[in-house]
């Protein structure tokens, strides 16, 4: 981030093409795909740039991201935008989701119930979201996501549900 005289601010990022993800998900299952953009083998997608998301960390059926709040997260009451964390729940929810197909099955999410606990600002710290499956059938799965801020107080909370459909 930089600043200018004036006090305003600006920002700038980069992002790999995003369909070099997307040719892997023919050949690698959703948990090797997550965890190899864990490893840095593959690069995030681009939301995750544009949010300025941190780590991510994946397991069959659980999805962790973190988050460092930041000003240009900021809506017009000084905290974060629900909408980032919408956005946080969202990814950690179907990532969790991700996580258990296998190669050529994808996934999109059909809602999104989220609720807002307590605000979150640069004095919550790093906020880790936490993605789980709760049910998964053939055609849905439903995952559930959970955000707290650095001292484990919860920001956050999200229900999803995910459409799977094969890829062919």
């Amino acid at each position: 981030m930089t600043q200018t005289q004036d006090g305003a601010r600006s920002r700038t990022f980069t992002w790999s093409d995003p369909m070099l993800n997307a040719a892997e998900l023919g050949r690698r299952s959703g948990l090797e795909l997550l965890q190899a953009m864990a490893r840095g083998e593959l690069p995030a997608p681009p939301i995750t740039h544009l949010m300025g998301a941190g780590r991510i960390e994946a397991e069959l059926g659980r999805v962790v991201v973190t988050l460092e709040p930041q000003e240009f997260h900021y809506n017009p009451l000084g905290s974060v935008h629900g909408g980032v964390l919408a956005t946080l729940l969202d990814t950690a929810a179907a990532c969790a989701v991700h996580s258990t197909l296998p190669a050529g099955v994808g996934y999109t999410s059909l809602d999104l119930t989220t609720k807002f606990l307590r605000p979150a600002s640069l004095a919550s710290g790093t906020l880790t979201c936490e993605g789980t499956v709760l049910s998964k059938g053939r055609r849905t799965a439903l995952a559930q996501a959970v955000i707290t801020d650095a001292r484990g107080g919860m920001v956050a909370h999200a229900t999803s549900s995910c459409m799977l459909f094969d890829l062919a």
